[in-house]
């Protein structure tokens, strides 16, 4: 079990209304308001020019993007349920054109949109509204956004798992995760696995009643954080014991059956992957990952070095006391993983993949000494640099075209900075940061 989030330093502290880690800790993480804040050092920059800020969607967590034409709209979840903005005319000062108001909603985290049929999905974990891990209730709201200045909730869900859900083939099913189990659930599960709903009729959606990506570590049943697709549709699943891929659609080589089949949303079929170095991830908790394939396939390290498709960028999130252990960006080789290898790990003969490179946030330049609070967070890759957000170290930029050693090239910490997840967006990067709210941001490297 991870420390508390709420344990960050024995130093002083000041309240705030909102704040701190969106945190995979467990039952122990709780709505902004409810936690604390290290009084930090001053702040940082270099080599990033703050260009816009949008202090009316403080408690951010997560957003996407929407094209209406030549209309640019972004969408933008939190603690507040959900605000869009209009972005056209000019997107460093976003214009707040329509909301869904659900106070106290919580988390969010990842908030994935149907660009195609305008919709936002929003996962309700159990401790949102006042509720426990334990005993809330859990779920999926989908909101309409064919008119993004009247947002609509179309569907409310009921789903045994809400810390996050995610699209898969092409948005028709939602993969539902996380997150610690509740109280009616198996007592050898280490956390919620992954339940399958289907979306095509958005007004009724249908959930499975049972669960998927089960025994990911080392054969038991563990928490799933979050899911993320790469360009060619295989489903990249996080959480703890590791990173695994999935295909959801078309006919492939099951690796763990050995045989063809069918793969579906409901029945995937194993792709390549499995856990991370405890060298490289401690914890073994992993929190979100990017593969790079298709379109994608040369972002991140340089292909005329290495062959991309054959590395798993991931973050763990872990807190300690200090920085110096806390959650680190892990790039590691899916090389020796694609005969389902990951699928038959045991405590007695674990897999994993092998570690290429790591990259921590404490001790670099222009971080805090002060804070307690170093974990790595969501990430963004487009051509050779990777923006990432550290929490209260901010939001860090990192050269990747070597993936045994990234370097940071810029870094934009506020001295109140709570960053969540970074995005690139038409040349500029938007940061979902729990206290600050939106911070659009220019990398002048």
């Amino acid at each position: 079990m991870l420390r508390s989030c709420l344990a960050i330093a024995t130093v002083t502290v000041t309240l705030i209304a909102t704040g701190l880690p969106a945190a995979a800790c467990g039952e122990e993480d709780k709505p902004a308001s409810e936690k604390v804040r290290v009084a930090g050092a001053p702040g940082a920059v270099k080599n990033v020019k703050a260009v816009g800020n949008v202090p009316d969607a403080q408690g951010a967590i997560a957003m996407g993007f929407l094209q209406y034409g030549n209309r640019d709209v972004m969408a933008v979840s939190g603690e507040f349920g959900l605000k869009v903005y209009d972005l056209t005319k000019n997107p460093t000062a976003p214009k707040l054109i329509g909301e869904v108001s659900l106070p106290g909603l919580w988390e969010t985290e990842d908030t994935e949109v149907d660009v195609k049929r305008k919709l936002v999905f929003l996962a309700r974990d159990p401790r949102a509204f006042g509720g426990t891990t334990q005993t809330g209730e859990s779920g999926i709201y989908i909101i309409d956004l064919k008119n993004p200045e009247k947002p609509a909730i179309l569907s409310y869900t009921k789903v045994p798992a809400g810390h996050t859900t995610s699209c898969v083939d092409d948005c028709r099913y939602l993969w539902t995760g996380g997150p610690a189990k509740a109280a009616n659930q198996p007592a050898d599960w280490g956390g919620r696995p992954i339940w399958v709903t289907d979306i095509r009729d958005p007004r009724n959606p249908k959930t499975a009643p049972d669960p998927i990506e089960l025994a990911r570590n080392d054969g038991k049943t563990d928490y799933v954080h979050d899911v993320q697709v790469d360009d060619e549709g295989v489903a990249w699943v996080s959480g703890r014991g590791g990173v695994r891929g999935y295909w959801t659609s078309g006919y492939h080589r099951d690796p763990v059956q050995g045989k063809v089949r069918r793969a579906t949303a409901f029945n995937p079929v194993p792709y390549a992957g499995g856990g991370i170095e405890e060298t490289a991830a401690p914890s073994k908790f992993m929190h979100n990952s990017f593969h790079p394939a298709g379109h994608r396939s040369a972002d991140g390290a340089d292909s005329n070095r290495w062959h991309g498709r054959d590395l798993i960028y991931a973050t763990e999130e872990s807190f300690l006391d200090g920085c110096a252990g806390d959650g680190v960006l892990t790039i590691s080789s899916l090389q020796n993983s694609y005969n389902g290898e990951g699928w038959r790990s045991t405590p007695e003969k674990p897999f994993r993949l092998k570690s290429v490179g790591t990259w921590s946030v404490a001790g670099q330049e222009g971080s805090d000494p002060t804070t307690g609070d170093c974990s790595a967070h969501y990430f963004d890759v487009r051509g050779k640099v990777l923006v990432q957000s550290f929490y209260t170290q901010g939001t860090r930029f990192l050269d990747v075209s070597d993936p045994t050693d990234p370097k940071q090239i810029a870094y934009f910490r506020p001295a109140d900075a709570s960053a969540w997840a970074p995005y690139w967006h038409k040349g500029y990067v938007y940061v979902a940061d729990n206290t600050r709210g939106i911070d659009i941001l220019k990398l002048t490297a």
